[in-house]
């Protein structure tokens, strides 16, 4: 349960990451409200995922989850360019934070 957990609030941290830019600096209402109510759940999850997986794994996977997601979303809405380079790199992360998950 605690990878569950663990990989929703990092699904919650890549959701805070973009509502904050969104937010264009806490001047708009609804994505700094989306900031607030998905960084307290994420560090909630991450706090609760701890307990149970050592921290240096739990916050490893915890920052891959938030960063690959993140740039994925930025890919998708086009504010960020999709290079080889860039996707290569994502996938090594990627395997990094599986290969923690398999040696834990």
């Amino acid at each position: 349960m605690a990878w569950v957990i663990l990989i929703a609030s990092g699904l919650l941290e890549a959701v805070w990451a973009t509502a904050l830019d969104a937010s264009q600096g806490f001047r708009k209402l609804w994505p700094t409200v989306t900031f607030f109510v998905s960084m307290i759940v994420s560090m909630v999850g991450l706090s609760y995922a701890m307990q149970h997986i050592p921290v240096g794994t739990a916050y490893a996977v915890w920052v891959g989850i938030g960063a690959v997601l993140t740039t994925v979303w930025a890919f998708a809405t086009g504010a960020d360019r999709i290079t080889l380079a860039r996707v290569l790199l994502l996938a090594g992360l990627i395997a990094c934070v599986a290969g923690l998950k398999l040696v834990s």
